[in-house]
């Protein structure tokens, strides 16, 4: 079984910086893209950024230039820096990753359990 495990998520004043990680264990031959999602209360699940295996990145319009998103492929770890944070990012943020499990024939999308990012103004 896999699982993500996620940290980093708190509270913050409106300009500050927070830096989530998620990090995947258990039975991985191999991962595609990770990515970021994010829900704020009463509201959609929305994309925010992705990364391929070789670190090609897209972003949501919304957080282009402000967030920044990396991995550790050694260890199975995603990143998300959030800089200039505003009010509008408060929600619950996932974290989703393509992972080919060991004796699978396909890749499966798991996602980890939600942390909380809340901004203050």
């Amino acid at each position: 079984q896999v699982q993500l495990v996620e940290s980093g998520g708190g509270l913050v004043q409106s300009g500050g910086s927070l830096r989530l990680s998620c990090a995947a264990s258990g039975s991985i031959f191999s991962i595609n893209a990770m990515a970021w999602y994010r829900q704020a209360p009463g509201k959609e699940r929305e994309f925010v950024a992705a990364i391929t295996r070789d670190s090609s990145t897209n972003y949501a319009n919304s957080v282009k230039g402000r967030f920044t998103i990396s991995r550790v492929n050694a260890n199975n770890t995603v990143y998300l820096q959030m800089n200039s944070l505003k009010p509008d990012d408060t929600a619950v943020y996932y974290c989703n990753q393509g992972v080919l499990a060991a004796g699978r024939a396909y890749e499966y999308d798991y996602w980890g359990q939600g942390t909380q990012v809340t901004v203050s103004s």
